[in-house]
């Protein structure tokens, strides 16, 4: 162990025993936290790890203002202030006079049984939580800088500098050969060669941004009722200005590895709703492999630091599971181009909706992105009449080809897609069944049915909630029945009916979505 570190450690347990209230101590690769009271103090650790360098006294003074400046974005109650630890290693004093011999951000504390990792643990992590996650990170991800071309960082050189990093850092403390560490690292440098317009465009875009760089369940709390990100990247530029995609990416594959994947597609498909950023299906494979490949590089780490606070999963158990979760990620499902047809109220968004959760599969809505082209929020309400406004016919025709848009670059990505529209006339229909020709990809029918008298209700329910992006009322909905157009022979053979008067039985529709893809 490095002197500096020697005497820190030796610092912080003296420190423990001297805070006016006893402190329960968590540690990481990086740091220590004291919890004593109704505060919590972190420590950085004086270590340089190649992506990070607390070695000095001075640079971990800078990084604890840049911790608490940074983090005040996303969780300005927490973060209270630096205090600095005076005295002498074997008898430390916080905030007293003399020299200063550390630093410690100050935070206000929280239960730990509030962060995000522990409510999952206790299977307790909601749908509606992960939609609240999902909103906030877009929301962040929307009104943080850009990092405009006079901007170094988000270039594909710097993209995948801290990839190739990882596997470089892994090597040097695995201490032996690895034929699946290769075989990624290979997958890896290959992905990146063909990807390198992608990431140009992608910085060019506006799509490299100042992120949060750490966001993953174990950073994320819930603080009455509201989600709180917190412990954001702020040793490390390149770290932190990335592609949004590469944010989303982290918490997609934390929920993964924590064997939740239902939760991460939810999550990821509930975050591209409220972007739009489609388009950043095409690197996002590879932003899973990175972030895997991150948590297995820290795994290595703190197996060779040993450490004061105890209780953790091993080490080499927790590094072989990120390696296979990686090499999950490389792997994908066959592309096809699935859509819905019903009528407003016959269940397709909330059966498509339970359906993504259960397959690997992206959806875009019509109303959404009818929304989106006419610069309105998906819960925004537009006032606009039946066949006026963003609902009128050349409206519905600019929605379709931006569905059709977007279904090719979903596609195109290596993804299956599902687009959730009405699909009541037989142009409309057709014109989808002929880009997946185009593509060369299957094509399904997801035709959703219920009685009249229960697509009343359900619609009149709706309104009446104002929750949904939909706006489609009554006279709607009697409109489309007057003019629908139902499937013929031709399309019936491509179709999966789907009956929504009783509940439906997601894992058998996922399964006969499955099989008609897989053999068309």
């Amino acid at each position: 162990m490095e002197p500096a570190l020697h005497d820190q450690v030796q610092m912080v347990r003296a420190l423990q025993r001297f805070l006016e209230q006893p402190a329960e101590m968590l540690e990481t690769h990086i740091s220590w936290v004291l919890l004593s009271g109704e505060f919590a103090y972190k420590i950085k650790k004086a270590v340089n790890l190649g992506f990070l360098d607390f070695s000095t006294l001075e640079k971990r003074g800078y990084y604890c203002a840049e911790e608490v400046r940074l983090n005040r974005r996303l969780a300005p109650g927490l973060y209270l202030e630096v205090a600095v630890i005076t005295g002498a290693a074997e008898s430390p004093v916080l905030n007293g006079s003399g020299p200063v011999i550390d630093y410690a951000v100050k935070m206000r504390r929280f239960p730990q049984s509030c962060l995000l990792d522990q409510i999952l643990q206790r299977d307790e992590l909601s749908p509606a939580t992960v939609d609240a996650i999902a909103r906030k990170v877009a929301d962040f991800h929307d009104r943080v800088e850009i990092a405009h071309n006079g901007i170094p960082f988000g270039t594909p050189e710097r993209v995948h500098q801290p990839a190739a990093q990882n596997f470089a850092q892994i090597r040097a403390r695995l201490g032996e050969p690895s034929k699946n560490l290769d075989a990624l690292e290979l997958w890896s440098e290959q992905a990146y060669r063909s990807l390198l317009p992608a990431f140009a465009a992608r910085k060019a875009l506006g799509f490299v941004r100042e992120c949060h760089g750490d966001l993953h369940l174990g950073n994320i709390v819930l603080l009455n009722g509201e989600v709180v990100p917190f412990d954001c990247i702020e040793f490390n530029e390149d770290l932190r200005w990335i592609d949004v995609i590469s944010e989303a990416a982290f918490l997609a594959m934390d929920l993964c590895a924590r064997e939740r994947p239902g939760l991460a597609r939810r999550f990821l498909n509930a975050y591209l709703e409220q972007t739009g950023d489609y388009a950043g299906l095409e690197v996002l494979r590879y932003y899973l492999v990175y972030r895997a490949m991150v948590r297995a590089k820290v795994a290595c780490i703190r197996a060779g630091q040993g450490g004061l606070a105890g209780g953790e999963e091993d080490s080499g158990t927790r590094f072989r599971r990120y390696i296979r979760l990686a090499a999950g990620f490389t792997r994908h499902p066959r592309p096809f181009l699935a859509i819905n047809h019903g009528l407003s109220g016959s269940g397709k968004t909330t059966l498509t909706q339970s359906l993504l959760e259960e397959m690997d599969i992206f959806r875009i809505r019509s109303d959404v992105e009818r929304k989106r082209l006419y610069g309105l929020k998906p819960e925004a309400r537009s006032s606009a009449g039946m066949g006026e406004g963003i609902y009128s016919p050349e409206a519905g025709r600019r929605t379709y080809l931006r569905l059709a848009e977007l279904a090719r670059s979903i596609i195109l990505s290596g993804y299956p897609v599902v687009v959730d529209a009405a699909f009541l006339r037989r142009r409309e229909r057709a014109a989808f069944h002929e880009l997946a020709r185009e593509l060369g990809v299957p094509f399904v029918i997801l035709d959703f049915e219920a009685p009249g008298r229960l697509l009343r209700e359900r619609v009149k329910q709706r309104q009446q909630t104002g929750r949904d992006a939909s706006e489609a009322g009554v006279a709607v909905l009697e409109s489309q029945i007057r003019n629908r157009e139902p499937l013929e022979n031709a399309e019936l053979a491509q179709s999966i009916k789907v009956d929504t008067e009783q509940a439906a039985d997601v894992k058998k529709l996922a399964s006969r979505l499955a099989a008609a893809t897989s053999c068309r």
